[in-house]
């Protein structure tokens, strides 16, 4: 382990967008796209409200329908990715935590199944799921744009010596933490559809509500395209493993091959080389373990 100089890298867009049922989020996030530019694939959990804005620019849409596990949005992630889409827009993930068979009810029907009815426990099954669903947005070799639907959080309070509820804010129908996944996170609200920022690492929004337009999206791409280029697993490396993955004669081989080449892409966080091994790596084992004709 050592100290190194640090410098901020070219990156891709990690953005939340949260705000209540017609606030404006599906319609804020294809905005955004278009400022991105390239092309733009959206995973619809909202019964094909995308397709209303079909009007602000061209995309792709695939329209997610239940059970909403949390596999069912990985694959979703993975295919757009595959398809070397350049932005991908999730609307929204609330379904995968709190939708039909989103993790919530995968966990109630995990503590009946194996822990007596003890939820609790049953999250040691549960959050690794939920888990890979997070990782597998943050980690896509994509802009990604997450919206998530948020209700208002009350509390009972005492004033003047009588209880009353107040309005704390809102809060993001999904796990606790979530928020902390993304570059810039933006409220926005019902009233006028203003966005504000509750996590900003870009200082381009300074606090303050605006509109989200076509704009929000350049600027947001000029911040991520003023770090320098991250590191990358160099061609000729990435050949050299590639080969040992596809060369493998049995599993035992292929698993040293894999380790060897996911190790290098993963020192030099090259997510890209990370993705090309693992799917090399998914295909020979399914030729491997592939049953003989009889």
């Amino acid at each position: 382990m050592a100290f190194v100089k640090a410098t901020r890298e070219k990156a891709k867009l990690r953005l939340a967008l949260t705000g209540p049922a017609g606030s404006g989020k599906t319609r804020g996030a294809l905005l955004i796209a278009k400022g991105l530019g390239g092309r733009t694939a959206v995973i619809d959990t909202e019964r094909g409200s995308a397709r209303l804005y079909s009007d602000l620019l061209d995309f792709d849409v695939m329209e997610l329908q239940p059970p909403f596990t949390p596999e069912a949005y990985i694959a979703a992630i993975n295919e757009a990715v595959a398809a070397k889409y350049d932005n991908l827009i999730i609307d929204s993930t609330t379904h995968e935590w709190s939708g039909t068979g989103g993790c919530l009810e995968i966990n109630e029907a995990t503590a009946k199944a194996k822990y007596k009815g003890n939820t609790w426990s049953a999250w040691n099954d549960t959050t690794p799921r939920h888990r890979k669903f997070i990782d597998a947005m943050l980690q896509a070799n994509l802009h990604v744009i997450a919206t998530g639907r948020s209700k208002t959080e009350t509390a009972q309070v005492e004033e003047n010596g009588r209880k009353k509820v107040a309005k704390l804010g809102m809060k993001v129908e999904q796990r606790d933490g979530f928020e902390y996944e993304w570059t810039v996170v933006l409220d926005i609200s019902h009233d006028g559809h203003y966005a504000s920022p509750s996590k900003d690492r870009t200082g381009l929004f300074n606090g303050d509500p605006q509109q989200i337009s076509e704009t929000t999206g350049k600027q947001l791409l000029a911040w991520l395209e003023t770090g320098v280029e991250p590191p990358k697993v160099d061609e000729s490396t990435l050949a050299d493993h590639m080969a040992a993955i596809e060369s493998a004669t049995d599993l035992d081989g292929l698993r040293l091959a894999f380790t060897s080449a996911y190790n290098k892409a993963q020192e030099l966080k090259d997510s890209h080389a990370m993705a090309l091994f693992t799917d090399a790596k998914d295909a020979m084992k399914a030729k491997l373990t592939q049953p003989e004709a009889a």
